[in-house]
């Protein structure tokens, strides 16, 4: 059984941050954008995000798919702000010669100023980010296997300063960091010509 509190399909009104929410994208058109997100890029390049089928879904039939080519390609939820909090997503790489990599965003003030938590497939990798007016510094990263053409679950938790990146269940990065401070919207990322996919969005407050 789903556990699906909103869908993509319909027009959808803020989501209160202290419900938990979970978007799987499986009533949404395929071959569109999701309703309710901002498809976008940080810095240049151009990135196509769309809702297509896929039979790996692990909530059938439909997930969330970047294949365009940008520096940094976004997806940002336009339904819900959250200040402490998780959010979590299942993604698959699935192709890319420079960047396999799929993460999520957190406290998004906008495409050029958030928070990103991602794991890559060429890197072996788990790293946490901020990004601030459109550059990325890392601020802490763990070296783990992330395989290609499997899916996998990236999950980050944040309260005030502090911050956790899981990988699969398994706690990768823990440390503290204020360069984005107060709600902001979520989201998902990749990187590059990464080719990826996204199912099982969720967020909400940490109890």
């Amino acid at each position: 059984m789903k556990w699906l509190l909103i869908t993509v399909a319909c027009g959808m009104a803020l989501v209160a941050a202290a419900k938990p929410g979970c978007v799987a994208f499986d009533d949404a058109t395929a071959g569109n954008s999701p309703i309710g997100w901002e498809a976008t890029e940080t810095g240049i390049g151009t990135a196509r995000w769309s809702v297509e089928r896929d039979a790996s879904a692990p909530s059938p039939t439909q997930v969330l798919k970047q294949s365009g080519e940008a520096q940094f390609p976004v997806c940002i939820f336009q339904k819900a702000e959250i200040a402490d909090g998780f959010v979590e997503v299942k993604f698959k790489p699935v192709a890319g010669k420079e960047d396999q990599a799929g993460g999520v965003i957190f406290r998004v003030k906008d495409k050029d100023d958030y928070y990103v938590a991602r794991a890559n497939a060429l890197e072996d990798t788990v790293e946490l980010f901020h990004t601030l007016r459109g550059n990325r510094q890392s601020i802490k990263s763990a070296d783990i296997k992330v395989s290609a053409q499997q899916w996998h679950r990236l999950r980050t938790e944040f309260r005030g300063p502090h911050i956790t990146v899981y990988f699969d269940g398994k706690l990768m990065v823990e440390t503290n960091d204020e360069a984005l401070k107060g709600p902001g919207k979520v989201g998902v990322w990749t990187k590059s010509d990464s080719v990826t996919l996204f199912d099982d969005f969720c967020f909400g407050d940490l109890k």
